[in-house]
């Protein structure tokens, strides 16, 4: 039963996908996307310009995708001169999620920001829905297409209570985020085209209009495999990023070297050019900060989704989220007060699901000593998941033409080779 369901779902959900829609719909969302793959496979991710993080080895895609069972799926909308946003859809395993759940917990390193369905996880340490990540004002209707999705499992006729996983960071310097255009169809679309293979990175899905370290930021995944003697387990990770702070790639300063970072005019105390129709201004160390004058604002958040085979309770899976932090400050954040600095972390080990029927389960779980392996895993993963989401995305112009340049790759190279990050 549990494997012929995902099939009729897929099936009931086609068919329902395309009615809604409409064949018109459904192609300018497949044009999009396949607009955006053409280029961001354009350009380079980590290790392709050899900027390795850490000693563990990635798995095969270097990608969450690399945990068994997990899926992505995506939806990119670019459209007009302002919408710049889209979803992206994380799925534990392909089953009706709802029945079995998963082991999952929540760290929040920074808080500013809206993730739904957060205190459930925290207080059952159990996740019933596919994670979903979009701009921060289509929360809402997302988390409701999500529900439809959800209630229209076979097997969920009788449910009356669903706890949507929905996180977000702000898109709006490059999207109508007012127009809150993210609705059933892209949700649907992202769930129905979810699958095991790679994942796009850069400008796409939740990623299409966001911005990191003041260059276009977007969608980034890695993973890591533990050795035998520890487990063998895989860690993956996937991220969204929309926040600040001093870049920097395996230790060389990239940021700073190319005269974009948090808090760069304060420091130098220089005049800085406004917006349009605005005069020049200088900052001093008593004058407050101008956040419209500056090469990086830093705020705005990141929602890092961590995922394992390594059969883990929630308590042990809240302590592996709390490492993702640590790749995040390898980065360069400071986690600043405006950024919501996000971690979801779940296992997908068979036997640590949760039978929501089930009044009495045992399992067995990895114990306290088990875990450093996991821990350095994630660091590295989050950290070159992040490098990834950086370097695959391109330049995009948005809401009211403003343009976010994506990083620049050569001179990015020519910095980490003078400070020895690459070879």
């Amino acid at each position: 039963m549990r494997c012929a369901a995902p099939k009729l779902l897929s099936a009931m959900l086609a068919m329902t996908f395309l009615c809604v829609q409409g064949p018109a719909v459904a192609a300018d969302v497949a044009q999009a996307d396949q607009d955006h793959a053409q280029d961001n496979n354009a350009r380079p991710r980590a290790r392709d310009i050899g900027l390795v993080s850490g000693v563990l080895s990635p798995g095969e895609l270097n990608a969450i995708t690399d945990v068994k069972g997990v899926q992505v799926g995506q939806t990119t909308l670019n459209k007009g001169d302002n919408i710049r946003t889209g979803v992206t859809a994380i799925l534990p395993h392909a089953g009706n999620l709802f029945k079995e759940k998963v082991a999952a917990a929540v760290h929040i390193g920074n808080g500013f920001g809206k993730l739904m369905g957060s205190t459930q996880i925290k207080e059952l340490g159990e996740i019933e829905t596919p994670i979903l990540l979009t701009g921060t004002l289509n929360v809402p209707r997302v988390a409701d297409a999500l529900l439809d999705w959800m209630l229209a499992l076979p097997g969920n006729e009788d449910v009356r209570s669903i706890n949507a996983v929905v996180g977000e960071t702000n898109d709006g310097q490059l999207n109508d985020l007012r127009g809150r255009h993210v609705g059933q169809d892209e949700v649907f679309a992202a769930l129905k085209s979810a699958s095991t293979g790679p994942v796009e990175e850069g400008a796409v899905g939740a990623g299409t209009g966001t911005e990191a370290f003041g260059f276009k930021g977007g969608i980034g995944t890695s993973s890591r495999v533990v050795p035998e003697s520890a487990g063998g387990y895989t860690v993956g990770v996937l991220v969204q990023t929309n926040f600040g702070g001093v870049l920097t790639m395996n230790g060389a300063p990239v940021g700073k070297e190319l005269g974009r970072y948090y808090l760069k005019e304060a420091i130098e105390g220089k005049e800085v050019s406004a917006n349009a129709g605005k005069d020049a201004l200088k900052l001093s160390a008593n004058d407050p900060i101008q956040l419209d004058h500056v090469s990086d604002r830093a705020d705005g958040s990141i929602m890092m989704i961590v995922a394992t085979d390594a059969p883990l309770g929630s308590r042990n899976l809240e302590r592996l989220a709390n490492r993702a932090m640590l790749g995040l400050a390898r980065t360069g954040s400071p986690a600043t007060n405006g950024s919501g600095d996000y971690v979801i972390a779940f296992s997908t080990a068979p036997e640590s699901r949760i039978n929501s029927s089930d009044a009495v389960r045992e399992t067995k779980v990895l114990g306290n000593n088990a875990m450093s392996p996991l821990f350095l895993a994630t660091v590295e993963a989050t950290e070159e998941a992040i490098y990834n989401s950086l370097l695959k995305a391109t330049t995009i112009t948005g809401r009211d033409g403003r343009t976010v340049e994506a990083l620049p790759i050569d001179k990015t190279v020519e910095i980490l080779k003078k400070y020895g990050a690459i070879k």
